[in-house]
Protein backbone atom coordinates (compact mmCIF):
# COMPACT_ATOMS: atom_id res chain seq x y z
CA UNK A 1 0.00 0.00 0.00
CA UNK A 2 1.38 3.38 -0.98
CA UNK A 3 0.48 7.00 -0.51
CA UNK A 4 2.18 9.54 -2.77
CA UNK A 5 1.99 13.23 -1.86
CA UNK A 6 3.45 15.50 -4.50
CA UNK A 7 3.12 18.96 -5.87
CA UNK A 8 4.76 19.02 -9.31
CA UNK A 9 5.13 22.47 -10.85
CA UNK A 10 2.61 23.91 -8.37
CA UNK A 11 1.91 27.07 -10.42
CA UNK A 12 -0.99 28.48 -8.42
CA UNK A 13 -0.65 26.81 -5.04
CA UNK A 14 -3.25 24.98 -3.04
CA UNK A 15 -4.00 25.23 0.66
CA UNK A 16 -5.85 22.26 2.11
CA UNK A 17 -8.73 22.81 4.49
CA UNK A 18 -8.58 21.13 7.90
CA UNK A 19 -11.17 18.51 6.92
CA UNK A 20 -9.17 17.67 3.78
CA UNK A 21 -5.99 17.28 5.83
CA UNK A 22 -7.80 15.00 8.28
CA UNK A 23 -8.96 12.88 5.34
CA UNK A 24 -5.35 12.68 4.10
CA UNK A 25 -4.19 11.64 7.58
CA UNK A 26 -6.81 8.89 7.60
CA UNK A 27 -5.51 7.65 4.24
CA UNK A 28 -1.89 7.79 5.47
CA UNK A 29 -2.74 5.68 8.50
CA UNK A 30 -3.66 2.81 6.17
CA UNK A 31 -0.43 2.80 4.11
CA UNK A 32 2.96 1.13 4.50
CA UNK A 33 5.00 3.58 2.45
CA UNK A 34 4.77 7.35 2.21
CA UNK A 35 6.42 9.35 -0.57
CA UNK A 36 6.46 13.07 0.07
CA UNK A 37 7.77 14.48 -3.19
CA UNK A 38 8.41 18.21 -3.60
CA UNK A 39 5.86 19.14 -0.90
CA UNK A 40 7.61 20.22 2.33
CA UNK A 41 9.12 23.35 0.79
CA UNK A 42 5.55 24.61 0.24
CA UNK A 43 4.39 24.11 3.85
CA UNK A 44 4.86 26.92 6.35
CA UNK A 45 4.54 24.68 9.44
CA UNK A 46 6.83 21.96 8.13
CA UNK A 47 7.68 20.68 11.62
CA UNK A 48 4.01 19.92 12.26
CA UNK A 49 3.63 18.25 8.86
CA UNK A 50 6.67 16.03 9.44
CA UNK A 51 5.49 15.15 12.95
CA UNK A 52 2.14 14.05 11.52
CA UNK A 53 3.76 12.05 8.72
CA UNK A 54 5.95 10.27 11.29
CA UNK A 55 2.94 9.64 13.52
CA UNK A 56 0.90 7.88 10.84
CA UNK A 57 3.80 5.93 9.32
CA UNK A 58 3.78 2.34 10.55
CA UNK A 59 6.89 1.10 12.43
CA UNK A 60 9.32 -0.53 10.03
CA UNK A 61 7.85 1.32 7.05
CA UNK A 62 9.78 3.70 4.82
CA UNK A 63 9.32 7.37 4.05
CA UNK A 64 10.82 8.91 0.92
CA UNK A 65 11.15 12.70 0.92
CA UNK A 66 12.34 14.87 -1.94
CA UNK A 67 12.79 18.63 -1.94
CA UNK A 68 14.59 21.05 -4.25
CA UNK A 69 18.33 20.90 -3.57
CA UNK A 70 19.73 23.94 -1.78
CA UNK A 71 22.16 25.46 -4.25
CA UNK A 72 20.23 25.04 -7.53
CA UNK A 73 17.13 26.44 -5.79
CA UNK A 74 19.15 29.34 -4.32
CA UNK A 75 20.26 30.20 -7.87
CA UNK A 76 16.61 30.28 -8.98
CA UNK A 77 15.69 32.56 -6.06
CA UNK A 78 18.65 34.84 -6.89
CA UNK A 79 17.80 35.09 -10.60
CA UNK A 80 14.06 35.66 -10.28
CA UNK A 81 12.07 37.50 -7.66
CA UNK A 82 8.90 36.34 -9.46
CA UNK A 83 9.96 32.69 -9.01
CA UNK A 84 10.69 33.25 -5.32
CA UNK A 85 7.40 35.04 -4.65
CA UNK A 86 5.05 32.83 -6.68
CA UNK A 87 1.78 32.36 -4.81
CA UNK A 88 1.71 28.84 -3.41
CA UNK A 89 5.40 28.44 -4.24
CA UNK A 90 8.35 27.56 -2.10
CA UNK A 91 8.42 29.16 1.34
CA UNK A 92 11.90 27.90 2.19
CA UNK A 93 15.03 26.29 0.81
CA UNK A 94 16.29 23.31 2.79
CA UNK A 95 19.90 22.52 3.41
CA UNK A 96 20.56 18.78 3.52
CA UNK A 97 21.50 18.80 7.22
CA UNK A 98 18.52 20.97 8.14
CA UNK A 99 16.06 18.58 6.49
CA UNK A 100 17.72 15.51 8.00
CA UNK A 101 17.55 17.13 11.45
CA UNK A 102 13.86 17.97 10.96
CA UNK A 103 12.96 14.39 10.06
CA UNK A 104 15.17 12.64 12.62
CA UNK A 105 13.72 14.88 15.34
CA UNK A 106 10.35 13.35 14.42
CA UNK A 107 11.71 9.89 15.26
CA UNK A 108 12.71 8.75 11.78
CA UNK A 109 16.04 7.11 10.92
CA UNK A 110 17.91 8.13 7.76
CA UNK A 111 19.13 5.21 5.66
CA UNK A 112 19.94 6.64 2.23
CA UNK A 113 20.46 9.91 0.33
CA UNK A 114 20.83 10.76 -3.33
CA UNK A 115 20.30 13.60 -5.80
CA UNK A 116 18.08 13.48 -8.86
CA UNK A 117 17.02 15.41 -11.95
CA UNK A 118 20.29 17.07 -12.97
CA UNK A 119 18.96 17.68 -16.48
CA UNK A 120 16.09 19.72 -14.98
CA UNK A 121 18.34 22.25 -13.23
CA UNK A 122 19.34 24.24 -16.35
CA UNK A 123 15.69 24.28 -17.43
CA UNK A 124 14.63 26.00 -14.20
CA UNK A 125 17.52 28.46 -14.37
CA UNK A 126 16.57 29.33 -17.95
CA UNK A 127 12.92 29.66 -16.96
CA UNK A 128 13.90 32.04 -14.15
CA UNK A 129 16.02 34.14 -16.52
CA UNK A 130 13.20 34.64 -19.05
CA UNK A 131 10.42 34.87 -16.45
CA UNK A 132 8.86 31.87 -14.71
CA UNK A 133 5.32 32.63 -15.92
CA UNK A 134 6.24 33.04 -19.59
CA UNK A 135 4.98 30.30 -21.86
CA UNK A 136 6.07 31.83 -25.16
CA UNK A 137 9.87 31.51 -25.01
CA UNK A 138 11.15 29.17 -27.73
CA UNK A 139 14.24 27.90 -25.86
CA UNK A 140 12.26 27.21 -22.66
CA UNK A 141 9.58 25.39 -24.64
CA UNK A 142 12.15 23.30 -26.53
CA UNK A 143 13.94 22.38 -23.31
CA UNK A 144 10.60 21.40 -21.75
CA UNK A 145 9.84 19.19 -24.76
CA UNK A 146 13.27 17.60 -24.36
CA UNK A 147 12.64 16.89 -20.67
CA UNK A 148 9.21 15.43 -21.40
CA UNK A 149 10.70 13.22 -24.11
CA UNK A 150 13.50 12.16 -21.76
CA UNK A 151 11.07 11.25 -18.97
CA UNK A 152 8.81 9.27 -21.30
CA UNK A 153 11.49 7.51 -23.40
CA UNK A 154 14.31 7.20 -20.84
CA UNK A 155 17.06 6.79 -23.42
CA UNK A 156 20.29 5.28 -22.11
CA UNK A 157 22.38 8.27 -23.16
CA UNK A 158 20.46 10.89 -21.18
CA UNK A 159 20.01 8.47 -18.23
CA UNK A 160 23.82 8.09 -18.18
CA UNK A 161 24.42 11.86 -18.21
CA UNK A 162 21.70 12.46 -15.62
CA UNK A 163 23.31 9.94 -13.23
CA UNK A 164 26.75 11.34 -13.96
CA UNK A 165 25.68 14.95 -13.27
CA UNK A 166 23.32 14.33 -10.32
CA UNK A 167 26.01 14.69 -7.61
CA UNK A 168 26.84 18.14 -9.00
CA UNK A 169 23.64 19.47 -10.62
CA UNK A 170 20.84 17.34 -9.21
CA UNK A 171 17.77 19.58 -8.81
CA UNK A 172 16.25 17.41 -6.07
CA UNK A 173 17.58 16.07 -2.80
CA UNK A 174 16.03 12.66 -2.05
CA UNK A 175 16.13 11.26 1.48
CA UNK A 176 15.03 7.80 2.62
CA UNK A 177 13.91 7.23 6.20
CA UNK A 178 12.44 4.39 8.16
CA UNK A 179 10.33 4.46 11.25
CA UNK A 180 11.79 2.13 13.89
Amino acid sequence: RLLLLCSPHNPVGRAFRRDELLDLIDICERHDLVICSEVLEHIRDDRRAVTEIARVLHPGCPLVVSVPRYWPEKVCWSISKAYRLTRGGHVRIYGKGELIDLLTAAGLRLWAVHWAHSLHTPYWWLKCVVGPQRKDHLLVNLYHRFLTWDIMQQPQTTRFFDRLLNPLLGKSLVLYFIKD
